[in-house]
């Protein structure tokens, strides 16, 4: 047993594999930012909460996400938001998908560091009744929110 362990770690300090937490590189050598609540330019009551709170856990996984006062910030946007059935087959509920689309840009003393924008799609069930179908979109949502704030937070530090 403690030759596999040492064998392993021989092999994986060897290795030029590092293993780095999503977002835990910032542009311009900022060490933190801050999240202020994104702008919402859909008709989609509320959703830039949902992007707001994943892209704050992010930086906060990866021990970047700081107060009001940090050295930056990430402005968010969220753009566009549909959702729509796909092709249903017969006798069966339909599914949807939920698609979104937000801009963010790195800002430090007034200045952007970096944009970018990010967009991407959830399916989801139709339920049983409007609670049900509710519930599926709103997970949808939630889903799609963490999937898109973990890309953007990549991108904009690899200036992808």
């Amino acid at each position: 047993m403690r030759r596999s362990a040492l064998a392993f770690a021989v092999l994986a300090a060897s290795c030029a594999y590092r293993v780095v937490a999503p977002a835990s590189e910032l542009p311009g050598g900022l060490t933190s930012v801050h999240v202020p609540v994104f702008i919402n330019q859909t008709s989609e009551a509320g959703a830039e909460a949902f992007f707001t709170q994943a892209l704050r856990e992010t930086y906060l996984r990866a021990g970047r996400l700081g107060g009001a006062d940090a050295p930056g910030r990430v402005e968010g946007a969220l753009v566009a938001v549909s959702s729509f059935p796909l092709v249903a087959s017969p006798g069966r509920l339909p599914n949807y998908r939920f698609q979104a689309t937000v801009k963010l840009t790195v800002v430090r003393d007034g200045a952007a560091l970096n944009t970018v924008q990010v967009s991407g799609g959830e399916d989801y069930p139709a339920g049983a009744d409007v609670l049900s179908s509710e519930t599926n979109r709103g997970a949808a949502l939630r889903r799609l929110a963490e999937s898109l704030m973990r890309e953007g937070a990549e991108r904009l530090a690899t200036g992808w």
